[in-house]
This record gives C-alpha cells, structure tokens and sequence, in this order.
C-alpha cells in the first residue's frame, strides 16, 4: 500500500491506496473551511497551523497499515509554500522511521488522476481544469504525457466564483454559495461581457469579467442606497455571472475541439463540482460525440486519494525522490 498526505491549501488529508488493485483502502479529509471563512479566503500561516493539528491526528488512525507500506507520497506542487511543507514533513519523517522510498506528487495530476481512484486509468484524454488556483485545457496522453493547450491568463474560474462571493458578501467558499443563489436568479438580468469573445486563441481570463460584476455591484448599491443588496438582485447577479463564465468557457473549449475532435473529455478540479458547467460541457461533448468522464463529487477537491492514485503509477515506474531532493514548488503551473 502507499499513504499518500495532501496539504496544498486549506484541507488536511490522509489515504491509503493499494498498489495491486487501486482499491482506496483509508481516507480522511479534514476542512478549514470554517477557521477561513471569517476572513472571506485562506490565510496561508493559519492554514499551516491548522494541518500541524490536523495531519496528526489523522495519521493516528493509520497505525495499523504502517507494516504493509511500501512507500509514502505527498504533494510537492503546487500550492502555498507553508501549508506544502507540512505535508512534506510528515512525509520525510514517515519515511525516514519506516525506511520507505518517497514520491513526490505535482497537485495536478492529482486532480486528472482524480478521475480513476478506484479504477483503472483511461488516457489519453482532454482534461479541463477548473479550479480555485487553475483554469486549463489539458492533453492528457499518460502519466508524464500532459500538455497545456490553453491556460489562465490572470484570475482562475474557481477563484472568479470566491471573489464575487466576497464582493456579494456571502461567504467562503465561494463556488458554493454562487451556486445555490444562481439556482434561484435570472441568469439574463444582467448582460455581462463575455471575456475575450473575439480572440482567436485558446485562452481564458477573468479579471475583466469580475471587474464588471463589481461595478454592477456598486451602481445596484448606489440605487438601493444600500450596502447590502436584496436577495433578488444577489440572485440575479449570481445567475447572471455564472452563465457567462460558463460560456466564456465553452466557447474556448468548442473552439479547441473543432481543431483536436477529442473522443474522450473530462472536467477535473474543485469548480468541477459546478453542476451548471457540468451540464454545458455534456451538451458540447454531445454535439462532438466526444465520451464526457467525472470524478465523484466527494474528490473533486483537493484530497489525498487523488495523491495516492498517481503515487501508485509512479511506484510503478519507480519514480522516487531522496529525502534531501525533494522540495515544494508553490507556482509551479505545468507537469
């Protein structure tokens, strides 16, 4: 078995994956959510205090596998360089004391691999990213075959959805809470531009899509003479602004498979739980004929599952790191 620690951001996380059958054997995530939502994002040094309560406690209930190991895995990049540094701590400690081999896992093949925990990988595959930190279109061909073809230029489309959470005031985190009020809004009350509409190239950007939601924020304010707006205008505004960063998506996406023809699509990462995008990628994938696989919504976020299903095809390959090698690379954006 491998025990994989995840400690890229704001969860604390443990699994244990067998090597023979991928079959998840142990898994515990432990939120912040709640320590960061008071500050309305995530605070890396309370983060890193949090994962030193954390990744303990969680390990104590793993005692038991610790003779059946074989190696241990933690993620190295990317992510924020504290909160790394925990995981790989605990990762050289167990390693050192059970004298077992480390693999060093990047945080994005984690969340492709997300997609195959408890089953056999199926590459190649274009993969699209969402996430809090990452928006990219993603040739998967095998483990240590992966090609950007279309990237973020500023602002990611998970962390688009917080930080209009935060400017509507409704919390961390944000994919959520725009979410469910989107449910309920109309999601033509507000005719938002849709970022880069006439370039021809296959990228994304945010930044001017968030900027118009907060002017139409602060004129809706100045209109109800209020700093708090009415539930309705939330709504709408919410509606609106994930209609067109979904379609700011699709359209780069549908551009991309008119050139590519992809047969098998994916959508990974944490904003990959948005069920509106889910929905509009399915139709694109139709209209394509191209196969659309998901990851369980329970591992769409960051966990140590997904760690643990790479870790088992590095263990395969042999693809170890020493103990004084191995380092966090916190903006590392590639494979």
């Amino acid at each position: 078995m491998i025990l994989s620690i995840e400690s890229s951001c704001d969860d604390s996380s443990i699994a244990i994956t067998s090597i023979e059958t991928n079959k998840l054997i142990y898994h515990k995530k432990i939120s912040q959510e709640l320590e960061h939502s008071v500050y309305g994002g995530v605070v890396p040094e309370l983060a890193a205090r949090l994962h030193i309560e954390a990744l303990p406690k969680i390990l104590e209930e793993c005692e038991e596998y610790f003779k059946d190991l074989k190696a241990i895995a933690v993620t190295t990049a990317p992510g924020l360089s504290v909160t790394l540094t925990e995981g790989v701590m605990m990762a050289k400690a167990l390693a050192i004391t059970l004298k077992l081999p480390l693999i060093s896992v990047n945080h994005l093949k984690g969340h492709i691999y997300s997609l195959f925990i408890q089953k056999e990988e199926v590459l190649p595959c274009t993969v699209l990213l969402v996430s809090g930190g990452h928006t990219q279109i993603i040739e998967a061909n095998s483990l240590n075959d992966m090609k950007i073809v279309g990237s973020t230029s500023d602002d990611s489309f998970g962390e688009s959805f917080d930080k209009v959470s935060k400017m509507l005031g409704l919390g961390y985190p944000g994919g959520p809470a725009v979410q469910e009020n989107a449910l309920l809004g109309d999601d033509n009350a507000y005719a938002f531009p849709i970022p880069l509409r006439q370039s021809p190239n296959i990228e994304y950007s945010f930044s001017g899509l968030k900027n118009a939601v907060r002017v139409a924020i602060l004129k809706e304010q100045e209109e109800q003479k209020s700093q708090t707006l009415d539930i309705d205008t939330i709504q709408n505004i919410c509606a609106s602004f994930q209609k067109t960063a979904a379609e700011h998506i699709l359209m780069k996406l549908k551009k991309y498979f008119k050139t590519s023809n992809p047969s098998t699509v994916a959508i990974v990462g944490g904003a990959s739980a948005n069920i509106h995008l889910r929905e509009k990628v399915q139709k694109l994938c139709n209209e394509f004929k191209a196969e659309l696989i998901l990851s369980d919504l329970q591992f769409c976020s960051d966990n140590a599952a997904m760690i643990g299903r790479v870790a088992v095809e590095q263990y395969k390959k042999e693809e170890f790191v020493s103990f004084t090698n191995i380092d966090v690379e916190a903006r590392l954006n590639n494979f």
